[in-house]
């Protein structure tokens, strides 16, 4: 069963990243804005997820498969490797950007989370 979480939850993800890339790329824009949304509001999601403490098999279908398949941190590594050929002004907004709120977020999910438990 738990695998069918995670599969279903990742579905569900992959999708709801694809849609945000699509609007995006409407947009386009050598600074990788789509990526920096959808990784900075991942770890916002989770943070409220694990601060909610939801049970097991809640946190396999929207922890571990949706936010799984929503964030990604291959996509992100490889447009930063971009950005640092081609703009090392984007590319240090960007780096700082996302591990600086992505762990800002993460805190202030964990702290909403938390309050709503």
């Amino acid at each position: 069963m738990a695998y069918i979480l995670v599969g279903v939850g990742a579905a569900i993800g992959a999708v709801l990243r694809y849609g945000i890339n699509r609007f995006f790329e409407k947009r386009p824009h050598p600074f990788p804005k789509a990526t920096l949304l959808i990784n900075l509001s991942g770890a916002l999601l989770l943070g409220i997820l694990a601060g909610l403490q939801i049970d097991q098999q809640q946190y396999l279908l929207l922890g571990t498969g949706v936010m799984g398949g929503y964030t990604t941190f291959s996509t992100m590594t490889i447009e930063l490797v971009s950005l640092y050929r081609i703009n090392r002004r984007y590319f240090y907004l960007y780096f700082v950007s996302t591990y600086v709120v992505g762990l800002t977020a993460s805190f202030i999910g964990l702290m909403v989370g938390a309050s709503l438990n």
